[in-house]
């Protein structure tokens, strides 16, 4: 059996590369998952300062921190990470800021 496995260090690395030269400061991949997944993970990278502007909760999600700095800020707070921290996305409007430069692993629940 053939697995489909990623090194998450070389990944970060190539997407951060990517993000700070890009107009809007981040990259992301898509690491599993489609419209036939019931699950969904994604590796985002914000340059430092960059972030994602607030927007509506996916649904059932969790945020780990793979490097960097991060600030997630929601309607009824903010929780700040650092590698290897994991949080639950509240499920509501969010946000979130690279303190430096940073990579997270998003975790969806689609369906």
């Amino acid at each position: 059996m053939v697995m489909d496995a990623t090194r998450l260090p070389d990944l970060v690395d190539e997407l951060l590369t990517k993000a700070r030269s890009a107009h809007s400061g981040r990259a992301a991949h898509t690491l599993y998952g489609s419209k036939d997944h019931h699950l969904r993970q994604t590796v985002i990278a914000l340059a430092a300062g960059h972030s994602l502007s607030d927007h509506e909760s996916p649904g059932e999600s969790s945020l780990q921190v793979l490097r960097g700095d991060v600030t997630l800020t929601a309607t009824n707070g903010q929780w700040a990470g650092s590698v290897g921290d994991l949080v639950a996305i509240p499920n509501e409007r969010h946000g979130l800021t690279a303190q430096s430069d940073s990579a997270v692993l998003l975790t969806v629940v689609t369906g």
